[in-house]
């Protein structure tokens, strides 16, 4: 292992979010690589945003050579993620060499088939701005201009070569036909670079999936496989580094109230503050009932909640909450709550992930509630939701805060899995919540299924909803079968009871 270490390459740190994590520190330094991917990919992003993170973390200068924008347009299709090229442009901390096609002529002046003049434009560039980043831009405009691709290819070769004697580290972008095809359209990763990057854009079920995959780093050690990225407006390209996340969240005693007396009591005295807890059941059983508890419960301490809805706009959410006697108006205006209403399909699931981040971060809540959890499953794979709902609880328990999810099942009265995506392993406590018919009446049961260490109350207890909310009762007797939708009776007591909550006889029942 020292050994390995010690012959580990230097890298260059991107800034480029979530890619240092899974290049095991950035590119390799003055060395180049090739970034491949089909159209739409996000590579000229990926590119540019090297350079202005270069600049703005990092204080390194950069050149970028456009072979197929004219510089007026590159810089006008990046302004809108905030980089103001041309402001670094006239700063002196990024020079642009055009080498498009209207300027063929200047480009290959020493000869049809040599790009000396180009290189040297480019390294007058480095020298002008002292480049430490240089990109080269859709290179693949340069053959469909020569009659013989080898000798392209030979300069493209000339060229890394000599980029990497003046110490710079580079990146060069280049098409492919198809997301499974070729690297590089005209062949060129095995003639100039040293690592390459894969980027797709592929459509999984009727929806678009960016990936990025580091198919090659040359004498460096990087993170293997695909990871979901999205090109983001406020951030530009940002990776989603499912597998580097680490098990390193802080873990704490202290308790927070779930806004239900007697469900901190059947926890052992309240949620765990950094826990995860999964309320799973059918529609109509309670479940937005019991976020709005939750919220209440910070609202009452002064501390300040986020609620994420999926599927109620925050005008129906704040009527309903105000029939328990909970004002959600009054709280967002003093700050203490924040309502996010947008239906999932609005957007692919690495940006909803991006915007509760960003959302979390800015209002620092205490604690964070997402209704419904199952319904961001409409807006990607399986697979996606997957990795959306272990980077959200990452991040949750990160910022050390406590984050309640609501899962809508699809079956009404019971079921074999409580979510059918299995995300119940991620989470650290789980409340089911239950029809129960009995006697032709329709109610409803609670329970624990699981709370991670702490003892907590295994009964399945009886909860009736009033004008003030949720209320705890008695435990369900006698009966066995509620978890599965199947309910039946081992004695009669349970039925004495139905006689007198309701207040009728059991001739009546």
């Amino acid at each position: 292992m020292s050994a390995s270490r010690a012959f580990e390459l230097e890298k260059l740190r991107t800034g480029i979010a979530g890619f240092d994590q899974i290049s095991n520190g950035g590119l390799p330094l003055n060395r180049s690589t090739l970034v491949s991917g089909t159209a739409g990919s996000g590579k000229t992003v990926l590119a540019l945003q090297f350079l202005v993170m270069g600049v703005q973390t990092c204080a390194e200068h950069g050149v970028c050579v456009t072979f197929e924008e004219a510089p007026e347009d590159l810089m006008r299709n990046v302004a809108s993620f905030g980089w103001d090229f041309e402001s670094l442009n006239r700063n002196g901390q990024i020079a642009i060499v055009d080498a498009t096609p209207e300027q063929g002529e200047e480009m290959v002046e020493a000869g049809a088939y040599d790009l000396s003049a180009l290189m040297v434009r480019i390294e007058n560039a480095i020298r002008k701005v002292n480049a430490k980043r240089v990109v080269l831009d859709s290179v693949g405009a340069l053959f469909p201009q020569f009659s013989d691709a080898n000798v392209v290819r030979r300069e493209l070769h000339r060229i890394a070569s000599a980029l990497r004697l003046l110490g710079v580290t580079t990146i060069i972008t280049m098409e492919r036909l198809d997301e499974d095809g070729g690297l590089a359209r005209f062949g060129v990763e095995e003639f100039v670079a040293d690592n390459v990057l894969v980027l797709r854009n592929r459509l999984e079920q009727e929806k678009r999936r960016r990936t990025i995959e580091i198919l090659k780093f040359r004498g460096a050690t990087h993170q293997k496989g695909e990871y979901p990225f999205t090109v983001d407006h406020a951030e530009g390209v940002t990776i989603i580094p499912l597998s580097a996340i680490e098990l390193k969240q802080r873990s704490s005693d202290l308790r927070v109230s779930s806004g239900v007396p007697e469900l901190d009591q059947m926890c052992g005295g309240g949620f765990y503050r950094d826990s995860i807890i999964l309320v799973s059941g059918a529609t109509g059983t309670g479940k937005t009932l019991m976020v709005t508890h939750y919220l209440r419960a910070a609202i009452e301490r002064g501390e300040r909640a986020l609620l994420i809805a999926a599927e109620e706009s925050r005008e129906q959410l704040t009527r309903n909450a105000s029939n328990w006697n909970v004002d959600f108006d009054s709280a967002e205006k003093e700050g203490l709550l924040r309502i996010i209403a947008r239906y999932p399909e609005t957007m692919g699931l690495e940006d909803h992930l991006l915007y509760i981040q960003r959302e979390i971060n800015e209002f620092q809540p205490s604690r964070i509630a997402v209704d419904s959890l199952s319904a961001f499953e409409r807006a990607g794979t399986p697979k996606s939701y997957r990795e959306f709902v272990i980077a959200l609880t990452s991040h949750i328990k990160k910022v050390g805060i406590t984050g309640l999810f609501t899962n809508t099942t699809s079956m009404l009265m019971g079921g074999a899995s409580i979510t059918e995506t299995h995300i119940s392993t991620i989470t650290d406590m789980i409340v089911l919540l239950r029809y129960v018919e009995l006697y032709g009446v329709m109610r409803r049961g609670l329970a624990i299924l699981k709370m991670r260490g702490t003892q907590h109350d295994k009964d399945i207890r009886e909860y009736v909803v009033d004008g003030h909310g949720m209320h705890l009762v008695s435990t369900f007797r006698d009966v066995h079968g509620i978890l599965t939708g199947a309910p039946t009776y081992m004695f009669a007591r349970e039925r004495d009871h139905l006689a007198e909550m309701f207040g009728g006889s059991q001739s009546e029942l």
